[in-house]
């Protein structure tokens, strides 16, 4: 096999986000449920004479040496060198349909895909647990996207619980800002203490269960984000995803998120997504 073509990246959402405490080294102890969503990117790998990693488009803003997606092929590539395997370069093109900033995981999700296809491309034979340690040293993100379904998260992010969700849809808006989550997280307005909870806490209480605590902060620095809020928010339950800049509803039926859909101001971004219960390269997920 010389390429994978076709390879999506879906994105996330974070259908609550609580943070529950903040470790001695600063990171912040969240508890959340992170939903796969048929939206995505699409990823093309394909192997090269040479042992060079290129990333063959040109994406606005990312240079190719700070990709998530290079990265995570530089490190699996020294990994099976680590191995013994004298592993080929690859070309990688990517067809970017995943707004940046948004709090949806594109750069994680882009980068956990590539691990997926090139353990399968480079035959470097790694399992499921050593991608995901792996995709752990590129962000806290990574390794949900390596685990092949919905998941219920704890820790900093890595901590994950496979977790049914039911069948939904949504309207994703991106009022068109970036919001820099180190600013969020730092913010001395942020709640850092709420309540810890159980999955069944979550799993009884679908759809509108919990909130997103970084949602305030964002909101109060970013305008646009409040705005997107308060639109959406007349029309459904709404909240941000991650630490935004992205605000989705849930709906019961894919009519009523086209109905929305359609009454979304022109001057933002905005898409329906279907609630997946598998990553679309599950498939090539080891055990």
């Amino acid at each position: 096999m010389r390429e994978l073509v076709d390879c999506a990246a879906p994105a996330k959402l974070n259908l609550f986000l609580h943070v529950i405490g903040r470790r001695d080294d600063g990171y912040h102890l969240l508890q959340s449920v992170f939903q796969l969503i048929d939206l995505h990117d699409t990823l093309r790998f394909r192997l090269r004479q040479d042992q060079a990693i290129v990333r063959s488009t040109e994406i606005d803003g990312v240079a190719a040496e700070q990709d998530l997606t290079v990265r995570a092929a530089r490190l699996l590539q020294t990994e099976a060198r680590a191995r013994g395997l004298d592993v080929a370069g690859v070309e990688i093109a990517i067809e970017k349909r995943l707004p940046m900033g948004g709090g949806i995981g594109g750069g994680s999700s882009n980068a956990a895909t590539t691990l997926i296809a090139l353990n399968q491309l480079w035959g470097t034979g790694l399992s499921r647990a050593g991608l995901m340690r792996l995709g752990l040293a590129l962000g806290a993100d990574v390794p949900f996207f390596l685990g092949g379904g919905n998941a219920f998260v704890e820790g900093v992010g890595e901590q994950l619980t496979p977790i049914q969700t039911p069948e939904r849809w949504f309207v994703l808006i991106h009022p068109g800002v970036s919001v820099p989550t180190p600013l969020i997280f730092q913010s001395p307005e942020l709640t850092r203490d709420s309540k810890v909870v159980k999955i069944a806490d979550f799993s009884d209480r679908l759809p509108g269960f919990g909130r997103n605590d970084l949602q305030a902060v964002a909101a109060r620095a970013f305008p646009p984000v409040a705005d997107a809020l308060d639109w959406l928010s007349h029309r459904a339950d709404a909240r941000m995803t991650g630490s935004g800049a992205g605000v989705f509803a849930s709906f019961a039926s894919e009519s009523d998120a086209a109905a929305t859909l359609q009454q979304v101001p022109d001057s933002w971004r905005a898409w329906k997504a279907k609630a997946l219960a598998l990553h679309p390269m599950a498939h090539l997920l080891p055990s």
